[in-house]
């Protein structure tokens, strides 16, 4: 596998501009239209204006991958207008292909896309990144959101540890809590309230996890064979964290759920996003087989490291530094796929050094943290393709 660096970009609103991007070391963009509604299509003519401020008069960066073409709640729903939703998902594939873009990332992750309890989390060092804390997720769950029946899904244990760690929090910092964990869409400032929130979850109240896979299955056999037609490679993210949440199904989270998905259409334009911190934060997950096993269909690559913290609690990590040995994993990918040439960019980074003061628009998405996640990872690829 070739692995060819690239970087994301939320557009106009983001703090990173095009003119810095070129100094980044890469030439692939991976970007998205965050301004156009979840479930309308995507024209021509606003694809081809997201290319033009990309590429710039000379085309030194290209948009390579789209992330993502976020999935309405009614077609995860199976809901009755689910089939209008993928009739103009068929369409922004088509006209994305159009315009030469051949490389899709998605999630079918219910209501909320990654969650994380903490966006600041303080190193030792100085540097902030986003932390998962299980006890303080249950807290809120349980005692500030009230989810119905939540209580009976911990245990009682647990359930002290997280009263007990409410009782500690002020005022603002429950607030913080809240905004974090209800965050919304990437490229987003969005933030549900937790009464908006509550009447989502209840649209999801019998959906099971084989439901969730049904209407998957459903969605894939309409839209991958319009991409294999169009050449677009499909690619679905996998769960973030990779456990259920607020009782809802998470059915991208192991190795068994990957397989799962590549069988509903055994296409090689059916594929995986394949995510080392995402998957990384279940520590039952062997990433290296993973890779060996389904490397063939991996046509977009997430790097980052997480720390395995106790329960099913985790920090994210330096690119180097946390619980996945990123020097084999990256040696792995280097090993599958002889004549594949696979998109990567560096997932999240450190908040550190200049970037501190600053409000970041996405957590996670810091400039200088993602340099240095980018160096050490071209660093390592460089030193073991030279070895071969």
């Amino acid at each position: 596998m070739k692995l060819l660096p690239s970087w994301r970009w939320f557009g106009d609103a983001d703090p990173v501009s095009i003119s810095d991007l070129r100094q980044v070391g890469v030439r692939s963009i991976v970007s998205a239209l965050h301004h156009i509604p979840v479930g309308e299509v995507w024209s021509i003519a606003e694809i081809q204006k997201r290319q033009a401020q990309i590429s710039g008069d000379d085309g030194l960066l290209s948009w390579d991958v789209v992330e993502s073409v976020n999935i309405h709640e009614e077609i995860k729903l199976g809901g009755p207008q689910a089939n209008k939703y993928i009739e103009n998902y068929q369409q922004t594939i088509r006209n994305l292909a159009t315009c030469g873009i051949k490389v899709l990332c998605y999630n079918f992750m219910p209501v909320l896309d990654w969650t994380r309890t903490d966006l600041k989390y303080r190193l030792m060092g100085g540097a902030e990144t986003l932390r998962f804390d299980f006890k303080a997720f249950v807290a809120f769950d349980v005692f500030m959101l009230q989810r119905e029946g939540a209580a009976t899904e911990y245990s009682p244990q647990l359930l002290a540890q997280a009263e007990e760690y409410l009782k500690t929090l002020s005022a603002d910092e429950r607030q913080a809590l809240q905004e974090s964990i209800l965050a919304g869409l990437p490229g987003t400032t969005e933030v549900f309230t937790p009464e908006a929130f509550l009447k989502e979850l209840a649209k999801y109240a019998e959906v099971s996890a084989d439901k969730l896979k049904d209407n998957l299955k459903f969605f894939l056999q309409q839209v991958i064979p319009v991409a294999a037609h169009e050449g677009v490679k499909m690619c679905i993210h996998p769960d973030d964290p990779p456990f259920n949440l607020f009782g809802l199904p998470r059915i991208v989270s192991n190795a068994h759920d990957l397989e799962c998905i590549l069988k509903m259409v055994d296409s090689p334009y059916n594929g995986i996003t394949f995510c080392s911190g995402s998957l990384g934060a279940n520590p039952n997950n062997n990433l290296r087989q993973i890779i060996q096993k389904f490397g063939h269909r991996f046509p977009f690559v997430h790097l980052r490291n997480v720390q395995l913290e106790d329960g099913r609690s985790f920090h994210e990590g330096g690119h180097l530094d946390g619980s996945t040995d990123m020097v084999a994993l990256v040696k792995t990918l280097l090993t599958v796929g002889e004549n594949q040439s696979v998109f990567y960019r560096p997932d999240h980074g450190h908040q550190l050094l200049d970037d501190l003061p600053k409000e970041m628009l996405c957590p996670g998405y810091s400039t200088i943290g993602r340099l240095k996640g980018l160096s050490e990872l071209k660093g390592i690829i460089a030193a073991l393709t030279s070895m071969d």
